[in-house]
Order: C-alpha cells, then structure tokens, then sequence
C-alpha cells in the first residue's frame, strides 16, 4: 500500500491552512458581489406626495437607473432619517417635530450623488395611456374587473371663460362685504362641488399665431371680445383689423409704446438695468400686459396681473399673446407669490387706491418687493396739480416714508422708490410710528388663503433675498434662500439642487433633440409640479422660446423663494381644491406638464 503520510502532513502545514484560508474568502466576496449587484450603481429618487385617501403624505423611491425592472424593498425608504446635529428649530421646544418631505437622488449608500443615468422609456407605458381613450373593460390580476373610463362631457358654450375658483357664484353669494374686492379674490369649490366638464373653445378657434408674432397680433375668433376695443381705443391699447386683433405697443399711461416707456424709466434710474440686476417684475393692473410684452426683448419676465372684472379678456388676450400672466386682485388676501419675489413692481393707471387702510394694499407690495427693489408709479397724482390730486400725492409720500421708500426719482408722469437693503431704518424709527413691524413669528411666504397684514415684514438678518446675482449667472447660482426651506435635508440641500438641475438638463436635451422642441412653437408652458425649477431653468439654457408658470402645490415645501431668487415666476396652488382629485381650469393655449419627482 502506498504511504500517504506525507501528504497528510503537508496539510497541516501552514502554508496550506494560509493558502485554504485566503481562497475561501475570495469565493465569499464573489458570490456576495454576484448576488447584491449587478454591475450597476442603483440609484433612488424620492419624491413626496398626498394621498387623499389616507390624508397623508407619502415618500416614494423611483428607481433611475438601467436596472429599474428590479426594484426591491430595499429602495423604499420610509422613516425619517436622524436628527442632524445644528438643525434649525421649529417654533417652540413643546412642538412636535416637521412632517418629513424629502426629494433627491440617492445611491444605495444613501449618499447624495450628481452622478446618475435616466433609463430608457418603457414603450409599453405609453401604449397603455393610449389606450384610455374612451372606455375600456380590464382584467386585474386573477379576477375580472371592469374599469369604466369615460370622456368628460364638454360645458355650455357661455362657459368659455369660466374659472372655477374665481366665478363660484354659491360661495360670492355668501359673502358679508364686496366693498374691498373680496368678489374678484379666489373662493374654490368645495368637495363634490367641482367642475364636472370641460371648458369649452370659443366657436372658430384657431391654432394661435406663434411667437414673436403674436406680440402684436391674435386671431379675433380666438379671444372674441371687444369691449377693450371700445373703451381703450383711443389709448394705442388695442384694435381690430379685419380678423385680427392687433396690439400697437401702447398703454393708457404710454400711448406713443411701451418701448419709449422703457427707455425713460432705464434714463430716470440706470440703475434698474433691465436685463440684468432686474430680471423679475411685477406689472399691476396689466391690461393687455404690452409692458411685460416688451420687456422680454430685455431678458426681463414679467407676471402680468389683472382682476377678472368688466375688462375680464385681459388676461385671455395677454396669454393669446404669449405673455406671462394671470388673474390676481389686491383686495383682502395676501397675493399667491414669496416675500421679496419682485426686481421692480410697476403700476400705470391701475387704479388701486394705495393708502387706503392705513396702507396695507402698499404694505402687501412692499413684502413681495425685494430689498433694494423699486416701485414705479405712472398715475395722476403724480403730475397733477388739482387739489384732490395733490392731497392723494401727499399721502403718497407720507406713507412711502414711514415705509422707510427712497424717492429715487420723479419726472413727467412717473415716479420711482426704492426699498431698503436692510432693518436699520425700520428699527430706527420713532416709537409709535404707523404702520408697526411685522411680528417676527410671522411667515412672509406663507400666502395661501392669508389674509393681507398691515405691518412691515421685516427683512432677513443675513441678507437673504438681497444678494442674488445679476442675470443670467442668477439661473444655476445656488439661491441662499435655498437654506431657508422647511425640508428634512440641511447639509445636502445644494448637492439636492445640482442633482435637480443635471436631471432636467438630461432629460430636455432628450426633448429638444429627439422631439424638436426648439421648432414646436411650444409658448405658453405651465409646470405643474415644479420643485426647485429645474425644468423651465432647462428649457432656458436649451434655448427654447417659451416661458415657464412653475407651480407649487401647496401639499409640498415652499421652494417659490428659490425660483425667483433664481429669476423664474410661479405660484402656489392646491390642484385638490378640497375634493380629492384634480380639478383646474386649462385652455389650449398653455401646455402643461408635470415635473412629479
């Protein structure tokens, strides 16, 4: 028999137990790599969103990279991560902890990352939203069950203008007093109470004229009203030739252009510099907003503002023309926009009595003003000499300077002030002076059904608001507000937004090279849902010829502050409106989408 002792004895040996040892663990790391990864880096996007049937917010992961089809548990992430030491504090110490909102994107680590990949598009999504079309029976799972999708039937033809929220007849007839407005302010519908059809086209609609042409002339069918016509003819505003409305440029305030207009405020104060340290502007009682018309060739955006009142197509001609602009009235509530939104907020024969109630109407101006901003004020009083003229001039300037307004400058029929970069005015005037500050408790963003408050909101200690950058460089800086929002990420809140804005760059350069957006005379753009942005800042550095209403939903954080710091516009909304699903007031003349993350 051959001896195998020796053999025996080599395994004993040490080099064997070292050789054995080290080949084990190389097999482990194998098989672990093998069965955790598959070669990719998984990435996670949260987002935040409300279910009505529940009543509570919910944070879902959505799985973007190449191996989307193997979504786990493992991505869905629930529960609030841990306090970060230094987190700023929340009213006072008895108060319970902030609802956790989170939105990013994530490796598997749970580390922030810029670094990640869109996927593909799943062909068969979107052959099943095409077939929603009408009705159809479907089989779920194991049992039959017959799902009935209907079209919406469309309203009445005396319907084309209606608005949900501004003509709720029902809830107008309930109110104790018109006397300041409140009629033309927003009173939605309640649950059941929404619109149940569409809103219908004026008879004869036409695909609207693009842009830039449409600057100066819309299809009459398209926007049929002429009582404009009748009462502002005579003031350049607006005419009719043949089947077009036609815009020559003017305002009851410019009628040789709006163009001209321009020119003298930038002589009076050269340091508003359109198109550069002012970017974001608010134009009051807009009428058919030619002067938000004419700033865009400045690189200025502005929201154009009017009432729904007997003038109630201006708003319809202005987004006929492809202009910025909604309906919006200073009456009782705060209006829909952030503390310190506005470069400059401008107002030519918009008839609001300004001084009225100790000032509140000015003082709602002067908190979406931004500091260092100016407020100009084209207006009878301001060149008058009758006597009733001259008192409502006095009162004017009385009230500008207990609101600590510069008077810049006063020329012709128009006159400029500035706001204050910072509280040492305020604090330093004398005891029991009118209007009083704004208790420090109190949320200047916060604005949706808030009442008007007649106290100076006082400006952030550390400048927030006032250090933008001039544009375009304001467009991808990183807004400092962006510190100031009520979300549970502190320390990655920066890398969160150049996640944001490397997403959307990703995803528009899909848009315009693979659907030709820079030749689909897209215009008017609504999003929806609309984070920090990041879409419509996209479509600009794509060099789309649109503009962007970037929407807030009131359900999620308050990121409007970071949007205009970064010299965008938008607005809060609740698309629930109290009745648990979706409900607005679309035309064909917006495109809408929505950006959910």
């Amino acid at each position: 028999m051959k001896d195998i002792g020796p053999n025996l004895n080599f395994i004993k040996t040490p080099a064997f137990i070292k050789i054995t040892a080290f080949a084990i663990i190389v097999l482990s790391c194998f098989y672990l790599g093998k069965h955790y990864s598959d070669g990719y880096r998984q990435l996670s996007f949260f987002s935040t969103f409300h279910s009505p049937q529940t009543d509570s917010i919910i944070d879902v992961a959505v799985g973007v990279s190449p191996n989307v089809g193997k979504f786990s548990d493992q991505n869905l992430n629930l529960t609030a991560p841990p306090s970060i030491p230094g987190s700023p504090p929340k009213n006072s110490k008895n108060a319970p902890p902030p609802a956790v909102e989170r939105i990013g994107i994530v490796d598997e680590d749970g580390a922030m990352s810029v670094e990640f990949e869109v996927g593909e598009l799943d062909p068969h999504s979107v052959e099943d939203l095409g077939n929603l079309d009408g009705e159809e029976e479907k089989k779920v799972g194991n049992r039959d069950s017959t799902v009935k999708i209907e079209n919406f039937r469309v309203c009445e033809a005396s319907m084309q203008d209606y608005i949900p929220c501004l003509d709720n007849v029902k809830e107008i007839a309930r109110l104790n007093s018109t006397e300041k407005g409140e009629k033309y302010e927003r009173h939605c519908p309640g649950k059941g109470e929404g619109l149940d059809c569409l809103v219908p086209m004026p008879q004869g609609y036409k695909p609207r004229i693009p842009w830039p042409a449409s600057r100066d002339e819309v299809w009459f069918s398209n926007v049929p009203h002429t009582r404009l016509v009748e009462d502002k003819g005579g003031q350049n505003w607006i005419s009719i030739k043949g089947d077009k409305f036609v815009f020559p440029g003017g305002g009851t305030q410019f009628i040789h252009g709006a163009d001209q207009y321009l020119d003298q405020i930038s002589q009076m104060v050269p340091d508003i510099a359109f198109g550069n340290h002012t970017r974001v502007v608010l134009d009051i009682g807009c009428g058919v907003a030619s002067f938000g018309a004419f700033l865009l060739q400045r690189n200025v955006i502005t929201l154009s503002i009017a009432p729904k009142d007997v003038h109630e197509n201006q708003i319809q001609f202005a987004l006929e023309r492809g202009v910025p602009a909604m309906v919006a009235v200073f009456a009782t509530h705060r209006l829909l926009y952030p503390s310190q939104a506005f470069d400059l907020i401008h107002c030519s024969r918009c008839r609001i009595n300004w001084t009225r109630d100790d000032g509140i109407l000015l003082l709602e101006v002067n908190r979406m003003l931004r500091a260092g901003g100016y407020f100009a004020w084209a207006a009878q009083p301001v060149y008058k000499h009758e006597g009733n003229l001259q008192e409502q001039w006095k009162e004017m300037e009385d009230l500008t300077i207990r609101l600590c307004w510069e008077l810049v400058k006063k020329e012709g029929y128009i006159a400029i002030w500035r706001k204050p970069l910072n509280n040492s005015c305020y604090l330093n005037r004398d005891t029991g002076v009118q209007p009083p500050l704004c208790d420090p408790n109190d949320d200047p963003d916060d604005v949706w059904y808030v009442g008007m408050k007649p106290c100076i909101t006082l400006l952030p200690e550390n400048g927030y608001g006032a250090n933008v950058t001039a544009w375009p460089a304001r467009l991808n800086d990183l807004p400092e507000r962006l510190q100031t929002i009520e979300m549970d990420a502190y320390i990655s809140r920066k890398e969160i937004l150049k996640a944001d804005t490397k997403f959307w760059h990703e995803v528009i350069y899909g848009y315009v090279h693979a659907y030709h957006w820079n030749d689909s005379k897209l215009r008017n753009v609504m999003d929806m849902r609309a984070g920090f942005g990041g879409f419509a800042a996209a479509l600009i550095d794509f060099q789309v010829d649109c503009w962007v209403m970037n929407v807030v939903p009131v359900s999620g954080f308050n990121t409007l502050p970071v949007i205009y710091d970064r010299g965008l516009i938008g607005v809060r909304h609740d698309w629930l409106i109290q009745s648990g699903s979706p409900k607005f007031h679309m035309k064909s003349r917006i495109f809408v989408t929505c950006t959910g993350k």
